[in-house]
Parts: C-alpha cells; structure tokens; sequence
C-alpha cells in the first residue's frame, strides 16, 4: 500500500473526486503531494493536475482543461507507484476519450468521468 493512502486525507480525496467536488479534491491531494516522496509524489501530483482539468472544463476554460488533461495522462500513465488497488481504467480511458473530445474542438457533456475505483487490496 502506498504511504499516503493510509492518511484519512485520502479517502477524502477520493470521495471528492468521485463526488466531483473538484476543487476539494485538489486541495486534498494537493497536501498529500506535499508531504510525499518519490515515486508516490508523481501520481498525486496527476491527481492535482485532473482535478483543476476538470474544474477548468466545469467553468468553461476548456484551452486550460486540455492542457491539464494531457499532462495529468501523462504523469497519471507513467507513474510507477500507482496506490494500490487502484482501477487505471476507470481513471485513465475516460481521461482520454475527454482529452481526445476537447482536442477535437468539441466538449463531452455525454462521456463519463475519470473515477477512483479500488479493488480490495491483499491483507
């Protein structure tokens, strides 16, 4: 398990997330990346990144969603100390098929969102 999904602050991040409440999201996942170390700090730092995206989409700043959104893909894609449990798919095939919309020039009110969903980790 990943050091910061044992803090409260996570889970209460997620639900955020999960509850689209993006800017209390950020601001959560903001203050575990704070406080992590590498390699865990890359995929916080993501979440940060997903979580402004999708609060600049939600205020109509889609120029500043699509740049979020691909940097987020790519910190998201490449971390190598995801937390453990964590469903990729359901946050990273719809990040994409919103990025691929948004650069097409044509916002997604249809598509679902990225989520957080976990699985049951190994005791």
């Amino acid at each position: 398990m990943s050091p910061f999904q044992a803090d409260p602050r996570f889970q209460q991040a997620v639900d955020r997330f999960n509850g689209h409440d993006w800017y209390g999201a950020h601001d959560l996942f903001e203050e575990l990346w704070h406080e992590t170390g590498d390699p865990e700090r890359r995929w916080l730092q993501g979440m940060v990144q997903l979580s402004v995206a999708l609060l600049h989409r939600q205020r109509g700043n889609l120029h500043g969603a699509m740049v979020l959104l691909g940097e987020s893909r790519g910190r998201l894609g490449s971390a190598v100390s995801p937390p453990t449990g964590l469903d990729q798919d359901s946050l990273l095939g719809p990040l994409q098929r919103l990025l691929s919309r948004l650069q097409s020039g044509q916002d997604a009110p249809d598509l679902s969102l990225p989520s957080l969903n976990f699985s049951h980790a190994p005791d």
